[in-house]
């Protein structure tokens, strides 16, 4: 996961030569130094807050104290209490429209006055409301943190848990491991239902009918067009995964001993089913448990001409106590100190998840040209940064890529098959879970007071296809932390599926000649660097997501380049 400070951006040097072009008739020299005057009055306030609340963010997520939580809280009341200031806003607002007008005549700072209003808007409103959801959701991220599984008087990582889920032969062992794995919702439960009332209350105020449709306008995506698009995918998606997850079952019910109907949700291997089960012949852990997972992506990102030392260096990277348990990067100062929160452990999820987070900061302010304005210095949306991550993430169930990397791969034709079914299979298997997780927050904003526990299960039954537990009634989506502490943003994940899909597509043809799209893997190639440095990187946040996926595929987004990755239509 990234931690994607919303809607603080990016550009692209070579833009700024096109900057200078007026946007139209009206065009102002007024209007646009007013603009450029906000803008660095914006800085001067603003980032010295943003590095501070951002150090504290991560000194929070590494040692789990109340303290440290404390001052989280205080260091994002402070950006609240600057972004909210009426008199400033007000200002914004008229610059605005005259940018609307056409009278701000750079259009690098007509972008960045765009981003900032964004910005501002989502801070109009009653300071005490500001402050409450800010305490609220402190609380719950830090119950997060500290949470551990119990299972008979011993507390489990996440990891150990997916272990129990994995390899466990005993059906109860399992079952024991995935409830306990689920406690953390009714830990969290109450506290996210008041954070669900006072973010619509928020939103309200502002004018919009909840949340959920809030922050799809701060995120500058449309909440119709999202849904058409999670239709096509549905569409796209239900007959092969229906035909991946029968034999999926047909495998998980001959390792547990049961018949495929009789299959519940701690039989998948992972506590959501986000992942693909190991079921097939190869045991796609095996080329990673002896190797050094972090040297391994620290020789393939420096191969592409994008080395990660620095990160590394700061970085907080094994498991302790109090630490958060899950894996996240952060751009602290957009200066290029960039950091990557981990728990490794040497297996292939670990792999492709260090791959994923490290993608995230060679896309972050480590590869964005000094001479772009802070405002602007950041990736362009949340779905282009975890596409990039998810991008490279994937070749951590690549057999040519490991052994281009110098891992031995015990029987290849073997790792392949099976590789290959995984690969395809998680791909359709997360276009799925994405299903639930977009829905089910939509529909708990738009009425948080009906029975969120059943809505769950209804949307894990039909977009999943896993077995209600009997009986049970349990807040299991209060489990899931994105729901509570990044709201309304998983959608990105798959939609940076689908951007992650075009630009590898974009690359195989124009940087390796229309090579298939199977066997680029980029190891010790600069050029794949270059690309995403020129064609993704660079342009940052002076083009919205749309206009950053035209520039780097030629395309508007859409699902054919990742259809075409799991044989689809």
């Amino acid at each position: 996961m990234h931690v994607f400070r919303e809607l603080l951006p990016v550009l692209f040097a070579s833009l700024m030569l096109i900057a200078a072009v007026p946007t139209g008739a009206f065009a102002s020299p007024q209007a646009t130094e007013r603009a450029k005057k906000f803008i660095a009055d914006h800085e001067l306030r603003i980032r010295p807050l943003e590095i501070s609340s951002t150090l504290a963010w991560w000194n929070a997520n590494i040692s789990g104290k109340d303290e440290d939580f404390k001052k989280k809280e205080e260091a994002q009341n402070r950006i609240d209490e600057a972004l909210a200031n009426k008199e400033k806003f007000a200002e914004l607002k008229a610059i605005k429209q005259l940018k609307d007008k056409g009278e701000v005549e750079d259009k690098v700072v007509a972008r960045a006055i765009d981003v900032l209003y964004l910005m501002y808007l989502e801070k109009q409103v009653d300071p005490d409301l500001l402050k409450k959801i800010s305490a609220k959701a402190n609380a719950v991220e830090q119950k997060f943190n500290v949470f551990r599984a119990k299972v008979d008087g011993k507390e489990l990582t996440d990891s150990q848990v997916r272990d129990v889920l994995k390899k466990s032969g005993d059906s109860k062992r399992r079952q024991e491991a995935w409830e306990a794995s689920k406690v953390v919702g009714a830990e969290v439960e109450k506290d996210l239902k008041e954070l669900v009332v006072l973010r619509n209350q928020m939103a309200k105020e502002l004018g919009f009918p909840n949340f959920h449709a809030l922050q799809l306008q701060l995120s500058e995506q449309d909440g119709q067009e999202l849904i058409t698009l999670f239709n096509e995918l549905d569409k796209l998606t239900k007959e092969p995964f229906q035909t991946a997850k029968a034999e999926i079952d047909e495998r998980l019910a001959k390792d547990v001993g049961k018949k495929p109907a009789d299959l519940m949700p701690w039989d998948y291997h992972d506590p959501f089913f986000q992942e693909s089960p190991a079921v097939f012949d190869a045991n796609l852990d095996e080329p990673f448990a002896k190797s050094d997972i972090l040297q391994l992506c620290r020789d393939f990102y420096k191969g592409l001409g994008l080395p990660i030392d620095d990160v590394i260096a700061r970085s907080d990277l094994y498991e302790k106590s109090g630490k958060s348990p899950h894996a996240f990067c952060t751009d602290i100062d957009r200066e290029g100190d960039v950091r990557v929160l981990a728990n490794i452990v040497p297996n292939e999820y670990w792999a492709g998840t260090m791959l994923h987070e490290l993608g995230h900061s060679v896309y972050s302010s480590k590869n964005i040209p000094k001479s772009v304005p802070y405002v602007l210095r950041s990736e362009s949306h949340i779905l282009t940064t975890e596409g990039v991550a998810m991008q490279f993430e994937r070749f951590s169930k690549s057999r040519l890529w490991l052994e281009k990397m110098g891992v031995k791969v015990a029987d290849p034709a073997k790792f392949d098959a099976a590789a290959e079914k995984v690969r395809k299979n998680q791909l359709l298997i997360f276009s799925r879970w994405c299903q639930v997780m977009l829905r089910f927050e939509k529909s708990m904003y738009e009425n948080p007071n009906q029975d969120l526990n059943k809505l769950w299960w209804d949307l894990v039954e039909k977009y999943q296809g896993l077995k209600r537990p009997s009986g049970r009634n349990a807040p299991d989506y209060a489990s899931k932390i994105h729901i509570c502490s990044a709201p309304v943003y998983y959608h990105n994940y798959m939609m940076g599926q689908l951007f992650a899909s075009q630009v590898h597509a974009t690359i195989a043809k124009e940087v390796f000649g229309g090579a298939d799209t199977t066997k680029v893997v980029y190891v010790g190639e600069p050029k794949v660097g270059d690309f995403m440095k020129k064609k993704v990187f660079e342009p940052g946040r002076s083009l919205d997501w749309r206009g950053l996926t035209k520039f780097a595929t030629g395309n508007e987004l859409s699902p054919k380049a990742f259809a075409a990755d799991f044989g689809g239509k």
